[in-house]
């Protein structure tokens, strides 16, 4: 059996929903976030964040919760070749909260849960030998049905020359010997839970634990005497998290000091979120331990990946990616806050974005002035166009990936709510149309919290008439306007794009848009995606795609727009565009819609003639830019 898996884990698996107010009572929250939860589905996403080849072994709902962790997963990058969708239980959830640096509270809702029915007919033989690794964490033990599949997997492992690895991971409400109330409860002593994990203990290369995780396992509150007792059972590596004072890894016979065990350097950082922390620290253990790293190299990644998770909000989406990770062990903590350290947190958000958008086919129909110009038009038939484009736009896409869309919410909103779970990016416009000095829609509210209300997966769009010349008033206005937007989309992490148009406002040269580019990077606004103007020269287009280089190696890209050209000169643009890796795509909209939508305003086109005409268009320039970037195309439309 060919090994293409680094590790598997096997267990828990929710949603955690955490209080997005912090400093208050979980009786007091107004609202939530919603993230992966549960330890052994954190670690396989942070293994994967971290580059490993993770798997993950449990039990979803066959619900919407379920679906989310499903698609999250492959989102991160993790095998859910071992997700088994439950017919009959629900996924399990979390309700979490930060109090304050010392206080977490939580409520397990895990009743019956989908993960808890994990059988050994879940555990396929094939797929365990594909892994280096398998992980387990202690919850899965508390249950005789969950264990026999966890000791099938161990068995399956062992016998496939795997190495096994506990995460003791105690949560005395678990096993059943604290209440409800108790979910933040790290221990409570209990003989029945000592005796069921010594029973097992024996089974694993590398455990790892708290000092009261420890206790739990060796059966005593002193450390050395519990550390001592586990060694007593199993010859693994035993590595013992200290909280502040770091982690120490035990090869051997346990000595009278801990610190006179190997350990890894710590990092001076600010608490804010203890939760979670641990399978951010076990995701870098694990990547030092199968990539052959001495122990305190390892231990210096788990400590850095546990820093991340104490300083951020929720489990998985604090932790980071190998790139990120290499620039902190490199540059050490700067803002002991590393949620409020601006250059870490550009790395963190850059280097974990979701979704291959290498190639950008978008269709831009979210004009407005445009379209409201025209004879016959009316809100109502605008929208109803609006839904025309998308039928041309998933006609032309097939299904398959690289196509998008830009579509507003004012007047195209069926449209843009049809459009979700297509499969087709989503770009939608934040600027009231041909504003100068730069106003926002209505729809936004004064503080932008309008933003709140978006999918996550709908990009922000903002088109500004910027020129580097404008007067000081202006260029002021502008810029603290697109500076406001671009913070309140990370805030609701929304991924942003740019659209300037120089040429609109002043005379251009080969390095207005550069300057422009410099500018705005300057003031702190580093886009997910920059839609520039058609321009004519390489010149142009090296000095643009240099200065986002310059201050951002992560940024998505570069789309085109195209200024209702006619298709011989997009064809053109399309040539001298495609010449710069940076350029992913274009963005165009009139010389797809223009014709068609005058027509069918006044009557002159039916429904299907207009989605013919522009799915017929949209494909041609599809086509064309797959040609001119060298892209073998399926052909469909």
């Amino acid at each position: 059996m060919v090994k293409d898996l680094d590790l598997i884990t096997i267990g828990r698996s929710s949603v955690d929903l955490y209080g997005a107010q912090v400093g208050g009572r979980l009786e007091d929250m107004r609202s939530f976030e919603k993230y992966l939860g549960g330890s052994p589905t954190n670690m396989a996403a942070g293994t994967a964040r971290l580059g490993l080849k993770s798997a993950l072994l449990t039990r979803v709902g066959d619900e919407h919760m379920g679906r989310f962790i499903r698609e999250e997963l492959a989102r991160e990058g993790v095998d859910t070749t071992g997700v088994i969708t439950d017919p009959e239980r629900l996924t399990a959830l979390v309700l979490l909260g930060i109090r304050d640096q010392d206080s977490f509270p939580l409520i397990f809702y895990r009743e019956n849960c989908a993960d808890m029915a994990l059988s050994v007919e879940d555990v396929d033989e094939k797929f365990i030998s594909r892994a280096q690794a398998v992980v387990a964490t202690g919850t899965h033990l508390s249950h005789p049905r969950t264990e026999a599949a966890v000791l099938k997997a161990l068995e399956i492992a062992r016998s496939s020359a795997a190495q096994t690895a506990l995460d003791i991971d105690y949560r005395p409400n678990l096993w059943g010997v604290a209440g409800h109330g108790e979910g933040e409860s790290r221990f409570v002593a209990s003989e029945k839970v000592t005796t069921k994990l010594q029973s097992t203990l024996h089974l694993f290369d590398l455990i790892v634990g708290t000092e009261e995780e420890f206790h739990i396992a060796g059966g005593t509150t002193d450390t050395i005497a519990a550390l001592r007792a586990v060694r007593a059972v199993s010859a693994a590596t035993l590595v013992c998290k200290r909280g502040a004072a770091g982690a120490v890894a035990f090869e051997g016979d346990i000595p009278e000091n801990l610190d006179d065990g190997q350990s890894g350097p710590g990092f001076p950082i600010e608490v804010f979120n203890v939760l979670g922390a641990g399978d951010g620290f076990m995701s870098g253990l694990l990547k030092g331990w199968l990539d052959g790293e001495a122990w305190p190299r390892a231990l210096e990644y788990a400590n850095a990946c546990g820093a991340f998770a104490v300083s951020r909000h929720g489990c998985t989406p604090a932790y980071p990616s190998l790139t990120e990770l290499n620039v902190f062990l490199e540059r050490g903590v700067r803002e002991p806050a590393l949620r409020k350290d601006a250059a870490l947190e550009q790395v963190h958000w850059s280097t974990n974005r979701k979704g291959d958008w290498s190639t950008m086919r978008v269709f831009a129909f979210d004009h407005r002035m445009q379209i409201e110009e025209l004879p016959g038009a009316s809100p109502e038939r605008i929208g109803r166009f609006k839904e025309l484009c998308l039928d041309a736009c998933l006609d032309v896409s097939g299904g398959r990936p690289g196509y998008g869309l830009l579509c507003d919410g004012r007047l195209g909103r069926d449209a843009l709510y049809r459009a979700a779970g297509q499969g087709l990016w989503i770009g939608r416009p934040v600027e009231w149309p041909g504003s100068r000095p730069l106003t926002l829609e209505p729809e936004l509210g004064p503080d932008l919290g309008g933003l709140l209300e978006w999918p996550t997966d709908h990009v922000v769009k903002c088109l500004c008439f910027y020129h580097p010349d404008d007067d000081a008033e202006t260029r002021a206005s502008q810029e603290d306007t697109v500076r406001r937007l671009f913070h309140a989309a990370r805030r609701n992490r929304l991924e942003f794009l740019l659209e300037v148009i120089p040429s609109k406002v002043a005379e251009v040269s080969a390095d207005t848009t550069a300057r422009v580019i410099e500018r705005f990077y300057e003031i702190g606004v580093y886009p997910d995606w920059w839609k520039l103007e058609p321009m004519r020269s390489d010149a142009a287009w090296r000095a643009a795609c240099a200065a986002i280089e310059k201050h951002d190696r992560h940024t998505r890209g570069i789309v085109v727009l195209g200024l209702a050209a006619d298709e011989a000169a997009l064809s053109e643009s399309f040539r001298i565009a495609a010449r710069f890796p940076l350029v992913k795509g274009f963005a165009v909209g009139r010389t797809i819609f223009g014709a068609p939508a005058e027509a069918w305003m006044t009557g002159e086109l039916s429904d299907a003639e207009a989605v013919q005409e522009m799915s017929e268009t949209y494909a041609r320039l599809c086509r064309v830019w797959d040609e001119v970037r060298g892209i073998e195309r399926e052909d469909a439309a």
